[in-house]
């Protein structure tokens, strides 16, 4: 055989290893534990539609993580961001339950009508939904949740004596101060200067101002505030909700808690919320871990910002799985069986 035919074997060798290592890989990134079912619940204004994510390597009765979604018009499953989360409760023996928000891919009703309160309250209709399933051990129920859920899930844990646990991403502590943190955050990442990092403070000093007195919409186009000013039906959202501080209702807060803290997050301001939690609940109660690279989701800093970038894109489609911080998945896990052992 020629040298060049050796050459070229050798080369072809290499790029079928290559394809067949690239494709086993994503095959084990993408290779869920569990079973997806669409599901109606009756909620408080009207059904909501889920998904209940049972495990697909054991038998029921499972134990169930209820998901409460961040801002935002969010589906069931957040775009797939959540698969991989309920892949790691999966692998614990927990099914998963998760909804669309109310006007969202065609569920009734519309998110930006609602309060926190509101929320609360269809968390606890999924919650009581759940004890007409014989699949689901009711007596081993948690609830994990994102952002804005940390105004949501205290007052569950609280109304909901069967909740066993709960897990608190990033939550934000009080809804203004948030506003706050966020827009100087993106504004450092943005490379802003002085000047206009001091002109975005002024804006939102000014608007947290109107929406403190709950200034009308007309008003509120009329400051000139916001230089794209949001819709009439985000502004209704935010004064109905501006008012949210979660210190007080995490002090009778009664249920084992996991708090996973993300240091690169940009929209919530992480430090405050780990001294809230630590001085408001009890300490035998409280688990804290943080992750120094992971963002607001706990997804890995060196791929949450960039964009559009083919590489972040190619990795959330093909692994998603690696897209988060490593160790979080893991984290999930343990807790979760660690409580309902």
């Amino acid at each position: 055989m020629s040298r060049r035919k050796k050459l070229t074997l050798v080369a072809l060798g290499t790029v079928v290893a290559l394809v067949l290592g690239v494709t086993v890989w994503v095959l084990v990134a993408k290779d869920y534990a569990f079973h997806e079912e669409r599901v109606t619940i009756p909620g408080p204004r009207g059904e909501l539609h889920g998904v209940l994510a049972t495990p697909a390597n054991e038998e029921g009765p499972y134990g169930l993580v209820v998901f409460v979604h961040d801002d935002g018009p969010v589906d069931a499953d957040d775009g797939d961001h959540l698969k991989p989360l309920w892949d790691a409760f999966a692998e614990a023996g927990f099914a998963s339950l998760s909804w669309d928000k109310p006007g969202v891919e065609g569920a009734p009703g519309d998110w930006l009508d609602q309060s926190m309160h509101d929320r609360a309250t269809e968390v606890d209709s999924a919650i009581a939904w759940v004890h007409t399933r014989d699949d689901i051990d009711q007596t081993r129920v948690g609830a994990w949740g994102l952002g804005q859920a940390g105004w949501v899930l205290p007052e569950v844990a609280r109304a909901r004596p069967d909740l066993r646990f709960m897990i608190a991403v990033d939550p934000a502590i009080n809804w203004l101060r948030q506003d706050e943190f966020a827009a100087r955050a993106e504004a450092v990442a943005d490379g802003d200067s002085p000047g206009e990092l001091a002109a975005t403070v002024d804006r939102r000093t000014k608007r947290a101002a109107l929406i403190r007195r709950k200034a009308d919409y007309t008003e509120y186009l009329a400051s000139h505030v916001d230089v794209d000013p949001m819709a009439a039906d985000r502004w209704a959202f935010i004064t109905r909700n501006a008012g949210s501080d979660s210190t007080a209702s995490l002090t009778s807060v009664p249920i084992p808690t996991l708090l996973l803290l993300g240091g690169r997050d940009r929209s919530v301001d992480v430090a405050e919320t780990e001294r809230v939690y630590r001085d408001r609940i009890e300490p035998d109660l409280l688990t804290v871990k943080d992750f120094p690279e992971g963002t607001h989701r706990l997804t890995r800093n060196d791929i949450e910002y960039r964009g559009n970038d083919i590489r972040t894109v190619g990795r959330s489609i093909l692994a998603p799985k690696s897209v988060y911080v490593p160790g979080y998945l893991d984290a999930l896990r343990v807790f979760a069986k660690r409580q309902t052992e």
